[in-house]
């Protein structure tokens, strides 16, 4: 174990590091750079015994909002939960209109006039009909006089699935 005199001159260090980069050159740690900095955290908060944790988080910008969210499950909460009670949600993403839809959504698009104007979305009562599977399925909301917003609890955890997908 380190003294508290190195830790803090390695964190000055690392903070004089990222205060002299560009913040458009500053990429994202990834683990095949061998930086688990969020899985380190984690791991320091569960028990030694237990069957581990998922977690997920982000801090996203987009159309001029920002979000930060954080969330995560213990192993043994995941398994012994009903997954069958998820279908619906996940369902609900598996049509490409509607993950395009959500993504007009959260680059600023929120009307229902300014989502009809995109041919590749269908007819105006298809748009509907996608608009209400998502609305329910709770991946968007109504924000009134037809206009449509990603809550914002769902924002990263939609982010998340899309990189999980991606594989």
């Amino acid at each position: 174990m380190t003294s508290l005199e190195e830790r803090l001159a390695a964190l000055e260090a690392q903070v004089a590091a990222l205060i002299e980069r560009p913040a458009a050159a500053a990429p994202a740690p990834t683990p095949s750079e061998g930086t688990f900095w969020a899985l380190d955290g984690l791991k320091q908060r569960l028990p030694a015994d237990g069957t581990g944790a998922v977690l997920y988080t982000g801090t996203v910008r987009v159309a001029d909002q920002h979000y930060d969210w954080q969330y995560g499950r213990t192993v043994d909460d995941l398994l012994s939960a009903d997954w069958t009670e998820l279908a619906s949600t996940l369902s609900a993403l598996a049509h490409p209109v509607r993950l395009r839809l959500l993504r007009e959504v959260l680059a600023g698009r929120q009307s229902t006039s300014e989502l009809a104007e995109i041919e590749e979305l269908g007819t105006t009562g298809q748009l509907h009909h996608h608009l209400r599977q998502i609305t329910a399925a709770g991946w968007l909301r109504s924000a009134g006089r037809g206009r449509y917003a990603v809550p914002a609890e769902r924002v990263v955890p939609l982010l998340a699935i899309l990189t999980a997908a991606g594989r």
